[in-house]
């Protein structure tokens, strides 16, 4: 008999938003009466994929699946989920089916070793499952807990130098968890905490029950990984950040997208038709839609590269170029892999894949919080690791320079004052106190950040949930950790 596991009650639906935007419901407004159909079989495809990638990539109980992936989060949902059944889940065939309608079959997330969960296309039952992209890929040949750090998971014995305050360090790492007590000096709900200083780590923390194995959804954090991927692209020859995207759903004769530059995707500069909000892109996130039938579907509205607007689909579509750029879905679907993750040691990193293998690097990235420092210490070294050189030279610059239109927090009297610029899929900090200007940033929905200071070696990153009103603050914390190193 198949083992199953239930998920009883109606569990709150999420808001999918970049960290400089507000709060916003997902197919339907805050002020929506009964949801009709489709938001119902959103919210079921909803709860079907947080629940899979929770158990099969974060390996997470059903207590913490319910209190963290499918708990404060915006309200505004709540009628959609209680029309939808129970999340099952069978652990035999590693899938989460979740019932909506008697019409059609449940929504349906299925999990493959590497590629995580992708939410099959409504309507589809679970015979669909055999025919989605896999990968085969050789397990690490070495012994992660006897490999020292950054490689492995071995720490030095030796204490801290005297130019790390330890105490003063561990209490501004208290301070992040503070929550848990009643509310934290920075806000939102902590999960995890990693510290690197010169290549080696000086403060980490979890939360009771999470470990540096436990793995959360990156949320916009994926944005950060996928232009990683694409500068080892860019390294073996494979893609040209400059040239046009070559897209095949942009080549017709006179199509003004054609002339839209995989780097004007990259600095969120496309010039598409995002709306209703470039952070919602539902009917690929949960619905069981592809990249490649909604991402390349927008019409210009601006000129490419003079309008800075935030849009997951042109992440999306970046990556999509590389996958037509390289035309071997084998060798697309390998190369995060072989080009960029397991060469760094992040081998708890599982980039997800709609279920026609276009990877949804915008957001369904499953990492921990120490692989992420890994990535934030192949930036401090210029993109090379153990004497290999993995991303382009100058790789580092060039994601940390700020694009040719920036959002309007950065325009006119606003640019002297602390905000965040733009780059290359990464966030710039700039003129925030006690935080160096050239500090960089990847950032999540819920309080994922991945905070690089090239001017101290320093790489920050937290892990968290956090919800509406609270919010972790990243560069009053940055500041803080730095106060005592």
């Amino acid at each position: 008999m198949k083992k199953e596991k239930r998920i009883f009650g109606s569990l709150v639906f999420a808001a999918l938003l970049c960290p400089a935007l507000s709060f916003s419901a997902l197919s339907f407004s805050a002020q929506a009466q009964e949801p009709n159909h489709q938001d119902i079989a959103q919210a079921a495809g909803y709860k079907a994929m947080f629940t899979c990638s929770a158990t099969f990539n974060g390996g997470k109980s059903l207590d913490m699946i319910k209190a963290h992936e499918l708990a404060n989060i915006y309200q505004s949902a709540t009628k959609a989920m209680q029309h939808t059944g129970e999340a099952i889940i069978n652990r035999d065939e590693k899938y989460v089916s979740v019932s909506y309608t008697d019409a059609l079959p449940p929504r349906i997330s299925a999990w493959r070793p590497h590629l995580g969960c992708t939410a099959l296309p409504q309507g589809a039952d679970a015979a669909f499952i055999s025919h989605l992209p896999r990968v085969n890929l050789e397990a690490p040949k070495y012994d992660a807990a006897n490999i020292m750090w950054p490689s492995g998971d071995k720490l030095p014995d030796t204490p801290l130098d005297n130019s790390v305050d330890s105490e003063g360090l561990n209490a501004v790492i208290d301070a992040a968890f503070g929550q848990q007590l009643g509310g934290g000096k920075f806000g939102g709900v902590t999960t995890a905490v990693v510290i690197t200083r010169n290549g080696r780590i000086i403060g980490e923390r979890y939360l009771d029950g999470y470990t540096m194995h436990t793995s959360q959804r990156t949320w916009s954090v994926a944005k950060s990984v996928a232009v990683s991927v694409l500068g080892a692209a860019q390294y073996k020859g494979y893609i040209d950040v400059k040239d046009k995207t070559g897209l095949a759903a942009w080549s017709r004769p006179g199509d003004p997208r054609a002339d839209i530059t995989v780097e004007n995707l990259l600095h969120m500069g496309s010039g598409l038709d995002s709306r209703p909000a470039g952070n919602r892109t539902d009917n690929i996130y949960m619905g069981g839609g592809l990249v490649a039938q909604y991402a390349t579907k927008n019409q210009v509205e601006a000129r490419a590269g003079k309008r800075w607007r935030y849009a997951n689909n042109d992440t999306m579509l970046a990556v999509r170029s590389l996958r037509e750029k390289m035309d071997d879905d084998k060798r697309f679907l390998e190369f995060p892999f072989k080009g960029l993750l397991h060469k760094i040691g992040m081998h708890h990193t599982t980039p997800e894949t709609d279920w026609d293998g276009d990877f949804v690097m915008s957001s369904q990235v499953w990492t921990t919080a120490r692989d992420l420092a890994r990535l934030g210490q192949l930036y401090l070294n210029d993109g090379v690791w153990d004497n290999e050189r993995i991303l382009p030279k100058g790789w580092a610059k060039y994601v940390a320079s700020p694009a040719s239109a920036q959002p309007s927090s950065r325009q006119g009297d606003n640019a002297d004052k602390p905000g965040r610029g733009y780059g290359a899929q990464f966030w710039l900090y700039e003129n925030y106190p006690g935080v160096p200007n050239g500090t960089y940033a990847a950032l999540g929905n819920r309080g994922q950040f991945v905070i690089i200071v090239p001017s101290r070696n320093v790489v920050i990153v937290r892990r968290g949930y956090d919800y509406a009103g609270q919010r972790f603050n990243g560069p009053e914390f940055t500041a803080e950790i730095l106060k005592h190193l």
